[in-house]
């Protein structure tokens, strides 16, 4: 398993769907081992996960380092160092470590995990150089519209998917509509290229259910969460902002009775300006990082939960949506209606969803969500869909397809 987010590297959403895999997969008669980068590439650690990381499981970890801390002068490098990523370095010794690996393993399979690009190029390379079938883990699309900004940048992304799809055995993408966008992008891998969503990890969770009716995290205030990164560009909530600011104008929500939370939206003096912009520096709070239990624990205390997509992003899922979902709490979607998240919102019986830009449509969705859940008539997503999302129902996915690629290999 070739992942460059791995514990101990802190906030990244994507660490946790590789950490569950190589947990949970030899439950289903696969043995992994994981090729990482060197801590010292991490801009930033955290030891809340190590304790998650299987005792017996084998993590070689190799040369690697971050063109914009290591290789700067001034804070200036030259971009081919961070093309296609900016620990393209990480190939010079990933490479040499991967054939240690392989040589002494002997695996069966070798697994690649983006969103770092050159997790790939090094899963092309060993494959190439070695013949073992492979599986790109791309969860969500590379070279997409306007991503990555750079024209240079974007065309190395372009080119390591290019790579990935004249090797691969199976490119596996989070979304349906990542799935569709590849298929007709590279219609002749139409065939190899496969869905398992992201999902929750049951044993992050109380082993009760939530209990409703426990103190919120304003006592006599409704609390709405929101969990995770805010990006300026795919995740602004300045539309939301000023239709709770329009609401409360109306007198149709009352300012002291409602909070909104942003826990480590990361881009904080960005939505510290909108806050001030539409003065409601006494309605939302704008919190600091939480170690992960503890973030879980805040979703089971909030009144309901939000998540923020936008329309350039209808071909993801935000990956905090499969934790809300087991938080079972209500849940609000910011989100396109024609998008991948307004879907899976529809699938789990969750009614509420709102354009992200539409600042009218997201009050008239707005009101009625917050008064559903003052009466206590807020739906909650269905527990059937619960259950499927459960990473341990994933990685059952992805061992049945591993398997499909090894079929003398024992499920």
């Amino acid at each position: 398993m070739i992942a460059y987010h791995f514990p101990p590297l802190q906030g990244s959403s994507g660490i946790l769907r590789t950490l569950h895999f190589a947990r949970a997969l030899p439950n289903f008669g696969w043995t992994p081992s994981v090729l990482s980068a060197d801590i010292r590439a991490y801009e930033a650690t955290s030891n809340d996960l190590l304790d998650k990381v299987p005792a017996g499981l084998q993590v070689q970890r190799a040369f690697a380092l971050d063109a914009s801390r290591h290789l700067a002068f001034f804070r200036r490098y030259p971009g081919w160092l961070a093309r296609p990523d900016r620990w393209t370095s990480w190939l010079v010794g990933a490479i040499p470590a991967g054939l240690r690996m392989i040589r002494a393993r002997k695996p069966d399979l070798l697994w690649s995990t983006y969103p770092i690009p050159s997790a790939h190029l090094i899963g092309y390379w060993l494959a190439r150089i070695t013949g073992i079938p492979w599986v790109a883990d791309f969860r969500d699309p590379m070279a997409h519209a306007g991503y990555p900004e750079n024209a240079k940048t974007w065309q190395s992304y372009l080119k390591t998917e290019q790579r990935v799809f004249a090797r691969a055995s199976l490119a596996v993408f989070a979304t349906e509509g990542a799935a569709r966008l590849y298929k007709e992008r590279y219609p002749f891998a139409a065939a190899r290229i496969k869905v398992v969503e992201n999902g929750y990890d049951e044993t992050a969770f109380p082993s009760t259910q939530p209990n409703h009716s426990s103190p919120t995290l304003n006592p006599g205030k409704i609390t709405l969460l929101h969990s995770g990164i805010v990006y300026p560009a795919w995740r602004n909530p300045a539309a939301l902002l000023s239709a709770v600011a329009m609401l409360i104008k109306q007198g149709q929500l009352n300012p002291n009775q409602f909070r909104l939370r942003f826990r480590a939206p990361v881009h904080d003096a960005f939505l510290a300006k909108l806050v001030d912009e539409h003065q409601l520096g006494t309605v939302v709070e704008v919190l600091p990082a939480l170690d992960y239990a503890a973030a879980i624990g805040e979703m089971l205390a909030a009144d309901g939960l939000f998540l923020l997509q936008s329309a350039e992003c209808n071909d993801q899922i935000p990956a905090k949506f499969y934790e809300y979902l087991r938080a079972g709490k209500p849940i609000i979607a910011f989100t396109d209606p024609a998008g991948d998240t307004a879907s899976v919102m529809h699938q789990a019986g969750l009614p509420h969803i709102a354009d992200l830009d539409d600042a009218d449509a997201i009050a008239r969705t707005f009101l009625p969500f917050v008064q559903a859940i003052q009466s206590n008539t807020a739906p909650i997503a269905d527990a059937n869909c619960i259950r499927l999302a459960a990473r341990d129902e994933r990685t059952r996915q992805l061992a049945g397809l591993l398997d499909a690629l090894q079929p003398q290999h024992p499920s």
